[in-house]
């Protein structure tokens, strides 16, 4: 009872819906590779790291946040959110936990929350030179 011509759009069809299946998987896979290895933005933060903890359910990375240093007083203190990728960093923030340390950050825009849950990641810290 099948006819050629609907088998042929059912094969038509098919290959179709596969083909912009695979097309969206493309482009997801090319944006996220954009969005993960282009720097939107690259800077220091100089303050007092106040926390630092590693969070997640299946994706789990190091979340901080850091109060900056105040230039001069009384001045309302601002925090500063930040994501690390590597345990080193990681390690290397938890030794001045309470010190005023200068971070270096990449900003990546449009990264889903398992990349991290802020868009500035930590690629450096040091102990900020004493004033």
């Amino acid at each position: 009872m099948n006819s050629p011509v609907i088998q042929t759009i059912v094969r038509f069809a098919l290959r179709s819906v596969i083909g912009l299946a695979l097309t969206a998987l493309l482009l997801l896979g090319s944006y996220l590779g954009v969005a993960y290895y282009y720097t939107y933005s690259e800077g220091e933060s100089v303050g007092f790291v106040q926390k630092l903890s590693y969070k997640g359910w299946v994706c789990k990375t190091w979340e901080g946040e850091q109060i900056r240093a105040l230039a001069s007083l009384p001045a309302i203190p601002d925090k500063f959110f930040f994501t690390v990728r590597d345990d080193a960093i990681a390690d290397q923030i938890n030794k001045h936990i309470g010190q005023k340390v200068v971070m270096l950050y990449q900003q990546h825009r449009g990264l889903p929350t398992c990349f991290g849950e802020t868009e500035y990641f930590i690629v450096a810290v040091r102990p900020a030179p004493a004033d």
